[in-house]
């Protein structure tokens, strides 16, 4: 699975963060910014849904004709293709599949005829908001209180993140129980 952040899509800027460290020195901001990336990837692991819309690109496995994107919520198909165990490949248009996306934001994907395809190849976009100011602010202020706490813990120090992070967080955390799609 595949999906990368635009430099500066983060969902806390670096003044916000250094806001809140009381730094004035923009000596540090490289880890800073480090910081902020690391918060992040926490925060969108622990509610299970991706902050802001990027894309995304993954094969999935075909199981009883659906496959079942990882990354959630979805807001959009871009390409999705029809890979055999034989290397063979079928772009499909949109009219080939159907597409059902949960309250949760989990999107299913069912080719209209798979044959013998095992795999399809999607590219999509996911993310919980366009740009950052659309975060919901407790997430935004989870992650700032998650860097002050990476910050405050780089020199070793072993305490554990604030709880306050997590009950920040809890009302957007959405928790699957896998098994097939």
């Amino acid at each position: 699975m595949n999906g990368t952040m635009v430099p500066g899509d983060t969902p806390v800027s670096l003044n916000e963060a250094r806001g809140w460290l009381r730094m004035e020195a923009t000596v540090d901001d490289a880890v800073i910014a480090g910081l902020i990336r690391a918060a992040t990837n926490v925060c969108e692991a622990f509610i299970g849904r991706w902050l802001i819309v990027r894309a995304a690109e993954e094969e999935v496995v075909l199981r009883a004709g659906v496959a079942r994107l990882g990354i959630r919520p979805v807001v959009g198909i871009d390409a999705v293709t029809l890979l055999t165990a034989t290397g063979g490949e079928t772009a499909l248009d949109a009219s080939d599949y159907r597409l059902s996306v949960g309250e949760d934001g989990t999107a299913r994907l069912a080719p209209a005829a798979a044959g013998i395809a095992g795999r399809l190849r999607v590219r999509y976009r996911a993310g919980l908001a366009a740009e950052s100011n659309a975060i919901p602010e407790a997430i935004r202020q989870g992650i700032v209180r998650l860097v002050q706490h990476l910050h405050e813990a780089r020199d070793g120090a072993g305490a554990a993140p604030p709880a306050a992070v997590a009950a920040l967080w809890q009302p957007w955390r959405r928790v699957g129980l896998g098994g097939a799609a």
